[in-house]
């Protein structure tokens, strides 16, 4: 079969297209053939080795897949542990749900792990109430663009979104966003970054925020929140971490900060479960909208790492391996 592989970290330039054996499924797994691989931005980490779990080399990158059985069956969609950049993968069939025929596989690529991503954010983790307002830092990206359709179905107050250039933040706003802020200004000073996200809001502290970004635009949006007020970090895409979290400073504010990391989920795939349905039956029914950040060849995966790096894209990215 046809992957992608790493034998050494480093940039988009480490990723080769090779020709390998095909996986073997060992005792309770299940050999897909894939039609469509997702491509995330902690995709970028692995090929660096600086994500939050240490990686092995060789490699095959890819988190997500949308494939047939070899022997025939239903498309799913399903989450993997890694080796989604390739023709054919070997996995736990419990971690893969049945597609609608209503879904495309970029649509369901974009919902199965950014998706359940910005779900359990909102819900699991920053416990959203009706009437609150929400700060979705990168608000055009996978993730983000999400989060912030649930944000309005769920019942926010406001949603403001950031996004990095003015066709990004056009798109949160017709996505629902009652609000965009360039997160640029977090760069020259966080306290002007705090202020615009407050303005934003018509003057008032906020109650949630969703960052992924890390340093100071971790810095200005924590300090944009409001009594009570929660912010949930899953990223750190700009590299850079952000000061240190003072505790007298959060019980002298009421503010929370928590971090959240899907693969905490696999050993209760339950929460999968919840999630993945119920972001499936969404999009099958034209409730919730991921937006489509483009088709790669496999032969083309540098290309797609270089345009996520470079902010170029939006929504989903997509590898198709039989090209």
């Amino acid at each position: 079969m046809r992957a992608v592989q790493i034998t050494r970290f480093g940039g988009p330039e480490v990723m080769d297209v090779v020709d390998l054996a095909d996986p073997v499924p060992a005792d309770g797994e299940v050999l897909y053939d894939i039609s469509s691989a997702g491509v995330n931005y902690a995709d970028t980490h692995q090929t660096e080795n600086s994500y939050l779990a240490p990686q092995e080399l060789p490699l095959i990158p890819g988190a997500e897949f949308v494939g047939t059985p070899a022997g025939g069956g239903d498309r799913v969609v399903g989450l993997l542990a890694g080796g989604g950049y390739a023709e054919k993968v070997a996995t736990d069939p419990r971690l893969s749900w049945t597609v609608p025929d209503a879904v495309t596989d970029e649509q369901a690529l974009a919902v199965v792990l950014q998706g359940a991503t910005a779900w359990h954010l909102l819900k699991t983790s920053a416990h959203l109430a009706a009437g609150e307002s929400v700060v979705v830092i990168a608000g055009a990206g996978g993730v983000g663009s999400l989060a912030v359709q649930l944000a309005r179905r769920w019942g926010a107050g406001r949603v403001i979104a950031t996004a990095s250039s003015p066709e990004k933040r056009a798109l949160a706003e017709s996505l629902g966003a009652d609000a965009t802020v360039d997160p640029a200004l977090a760069a020259d000073d966080p306290k002007t970054f705090t202020a615009a996200l407050r303005e934003a809001n018509g003057g008032k502290k906020v109650d949630i925020v969703l960052e992924m970004t890390g340093g100071s635009v971790l810095d200005g949006s924590l300090s944009a929140l409001a009594p009570f007020g929660r912010l949930v970090a899953y990223g750190m895409a700009g590299r850079e971490a952000p000061g240190p979290v003072s505790v007298p400073a959060l019980m002298g504010t009421s503010r929370a900060v928590l971090g959240f990391w899907l693969a905490h989920c696999f050993s209760r795939p339950e929460m999968l479960d919840d999630a993945v349905t119920d972001l499936l039956a969404l999009v099958a029914a034209g409730d919730l909208r991921p937006v489509d950040g483009g088709r790669y060849p496999l032969s083309a995966v540098r290309e797609a790492h270089q345009d996520l790096l470079a902010r170029r894209t939006t929504g989903k990215l997509v590898l198709d391996p039989t090209r």
